[in-house]
């Protein structure tokens, strides 16, 4: 066979690069192997899509209804540059008869919009807005690919992981907040073999820069309350973002900000010994002088004692699960959780919050019994080994896949422990 190349370089037949590059993706998702040729960053992609249980067969699923898709873009950050998108890419869309997405960083897509006979094709595949086009939902495909890269991401017809989706090329860029760096989503322009050539990317990633910087230019005339933010998830040491400053903390100092950013009436220097100390012959001393450091790295204004508190509100991330589980927002929930709460950290408290608030997502995602967000936790670094959590994601999503890490985890968890030896006397 022909080695299928990627790209279409000048003079290629598109049709015959479309079919050897279909005959490597069955072979990759039916042989479970490579082909060399094959891009990297696909590879890698199919790799990371198989593992997550997606099929070749399957379709995204609509995640985001009428109602509350039009309230959540709404309020969306990508709302503002919509303007731009359609100037740059609308003309160029309609004319190619492609399609202009944006999604946001879960890979939901927010808008769609283009060429009206491409949209109804695109339709019978679920490119809609509200769908979830995220890696672990459907594959390799450029804007759920380039969100879960945070680079630009050109994807070519047979490239794609699902067979539906093999017809069409995209190219996706993701575009971030320029004032804290964070992925907002991705921009996407998606249709036929006009889109296969390397310009395209080039062209979709001009896009994005172009609304990083609109969106820099809108953010004076944005309200801005100097509210003082804790990120405490998945790290062991907290960043605390105020007045302008980032500030890391340190272990001892990142379990004290937590504790103290949840109560905001404040802490006495016995509950704070309590919460942060098992051994109880820390003295009060030691615990002043912790506090002491943290009032100079903190600045001046921040820190009150008598009781300890902050002196004004303080608001982390893990407030911002925490309320989403209370309003039964399950997905924002999800997409807030990036890891345990400071994993590392050994103070009671703190222990207990870190278990309260897992076990809370993770009873509310097997409650939801969403195929999408069950993977999205099975597959993280916390959620490899749960073991309800892969049950209830066999229950809705019983890929062979799937099946066999459960069945391999429920061996280990029969499996008796291996008991030393004593040593000959």
């Amino acid at each position: 066979m022909s080695e299928p190349w990627v790209a279409l370089e000048p003079g290629a037949d598109p049709a015959e690069r479309v079919r050897m590059l279909r005959r490597a993706h069955e072979t990759f998702t039916e042989a479970g192997t490579v082909p060399r040729p094959v891009r990297s960053v696909v590879a890698d992609s199919w790799r990371r899509s198989a593992r997550a249980g997606v099929g070749p067969d399957g379709t995204a699923s609509v995640e985001l209804s009428d109602g509350d898709l039009g309230a959540y873009r709404a309020e969306h950050p990508l709302a503002r540059v919509m303007p731009l998108f359609r100037e740059l890419l609308g003309t160029f869309a309609a004319d190619g008869e492609h399609l202009l997405a944006v999604c946001d960083t879960r890979g939901r897509l927010l808008w769609v919009e283009g060429h009206p006979a491409t949209r109804r094709r695109a339709d019978r595949m679920n490119f809609v807005p509200g769908a979830r086009w995220a890696e672990t939902a459907v594959g390799t495909n450029a804007p759920g690919t380039a969100v879960a890269l945070d680079r630009p991401v050109q994807v070519f017809a047979a490239e794609h992981f699902i067979r539906r989706v093999q017809p069409w090329t995209c190219a996706a860029a993701p575009v971030h907040d320029p004032r804290s760096g964070r992925v907002l989503g991705a921009v996407d322009i998606t249709g036929g073999d006009g889109l296969a050539h390397p310009h395209s990317l080039g062209f979709v990633q001009a896009v994005a820069r172009a609304a990083e910087s609109q969106l820099a230019l809108l953010l004076p005339e944005q309200p801005t309350v100097d509210t003082p933010e804790l990120s405490a998830l998945g790290r062991d040491e907290t960043q605390l973002c105020a007045g302008g400053r980032r500030i890391r903390l340190s272990r001892r100092h990142s379990e004290i900000a937590v504790l103290l950013a949840r109560r905001p009436e404040g802490l006495s220097g016995e509950e704070l010994l309590c919460a942060l100390y098992e051994d109880e012959s820390v003295t009060p001393v030691t615990l002043r002088a912790e506090l002491a450091r943290l009032r100079r790295i903190l600045g001046p204004g921040l820190l009150a004692s008598r009781p300890y508190r902050f002196t004004v509100p303080v608001e982390s991330d893990v407030a911002v699960v925490e309320r989403r589980l209370e309003s039964g927002a399950v997905t924002a929930a999800a997409s807030a959780y990036t890891g345990p709460l400071l994993p590392g950290s050994q103070a009671p408290a703190v222990v207990r919050l870190r278990r309260r608030l897992a076990d809370g997502l993770r009873s509310a995602l097997i409650a939801r019994g969403d195929p999408d967000l069950l993977a999205d936790w099975a597959h993280a670094p916390w959620g490899e080994d749960d073991l309800d959590v892969w049950r209830a994601l066999a229950a809705v999503r019983p890929t062979a896949a799937v099946r066999a890490r459960l069945a391999a985890l429920e061996s280990e968890l029969a499996a008796p422990a291996a008991w030393p030896r004593p040593a000959a006397p």
